[in-house]
């Protein structure tokens, strides 16, 4: 059930709202920066709670400084029990008291719609997860969770073996389900290759029933927050209304887009950010 405002009277009117529990990018291209305007764009009322902020730009991150678990304990409480929650992106959570403090507060507020993007490499290839957080990770968040979004690298790191080809992928999916998590979607973007393959895998379908979602590839070297996009983009469709195959259709769609609409924009002297503002859409009002 998710956790509805005391200050809302039944049946009033309110916005579609999606809380994102992430880290600060500096540079905006990444972070709580990207999932803020990736809500914005897709019609939905965003909210974050910080669970640490970095020094970063497109060339890379300077220095991360830690939010304390108790304070983001109090930013969640203070975000559900006023607004409330129709869905929530999680991304980089860097420690292991705040993995805990996040799934105390799904528990606590009975929080669902949840995607986790377990953020552990950022573009530029700068750690961004302590080693002894990923084992919290998955026994913590894998099971809380509506889907978890790994790319390769990600998921290499969560099963100790490279996923090397698309051939591998049904059984890196396999492998990550029973790790305790009910849906993954492994994200191909950093295999070799003219087209682009993510697969969604459900725990409780069979492999023949798996989604694959193919496309060209985009010629571009703004993907700085493609991940975090992505996995805010499928939360902002599960806030809407949407079940978690047309929410991650729909984000796959739109995230295409964004590479698409930014591709031949400078931004900074490295990987430079997404165009999320490609097709905005006007704030959503439900009844």
């Amino acid at each position: 059930m998710t956790a509805t405002p005391t200050s809302c009277a039944t049946g009033a009117l309110r916005y579609a709202r999606v809380l994102t529990i992430a880290g600060s990018d500096s540079g905006g291209g990444a972070g709580i920066q990207a999932d803020l305007k990736t809500f914005a764009a897709l019609g939905c009322y965003g909210m974050s709670a910080i669970t640490a902020l970095t020094a970063q730009n497109t060339l890379g991150v300077k220095g991360i400084h830690g939010v304390p678990a108790d304070f983001l304990k109090a930013q969640i409480a203070a975000v559900v029990e006023d607004i409330g929650v129709d869905a929530v992106k999680i991304g980089m959570l860097h420690a292991p008291d705040i993995v805990q403090a996040v799934a105390w507060a799904i528990d606590t507020y009975r929080l669902d719609r949840v995607v986790l993007d377990p953020v552990m490499v950022a573009t530029s290839g700068d750690a961004l997860i302590e080693p002894a957080t990923v084992q919290v990770l998955v026994r913590e968040l894998f099971p809380r969770a509506t889907v978890i979004t790994p790319n390769l690298d990600e998921a290499a790191l969560l099963l100790g073996r490279p996923v090397k080809a698309l051939e591998d992928f049904d059984a890196a999916c396999a492998d990550l389900l029973a790790q305790g998590a009910q849906a993954v979607l492994l994200k191909g973007g950093h295999l070799a290759g003219d087209m682009v393959t993510d697969v969604l895998a459900l725990a409780a379908e069979p492999p023949a029933y798996w989604q694959r979602l193919s496309g060209p590839r985009i010629a571009s070297r703004n993907v700085h927050g493609t991940g975090c996009t992505l996995s805010s983009a499928i939360a902002a469709h599960l806030a809407l209304g949407h079940t978690l195959e047309e929410a991650v259709q729909a984000a796959h769609g739109y995230i295409r887009g964004a590479i698409e609409a930014g591709a031949a924009v400078t931004t900074g002297g490295g990987s430079g950010p997404l165009n999320h503002g490609h097709a905005p859409r006007p704030t959503r009002v439900l009844g």
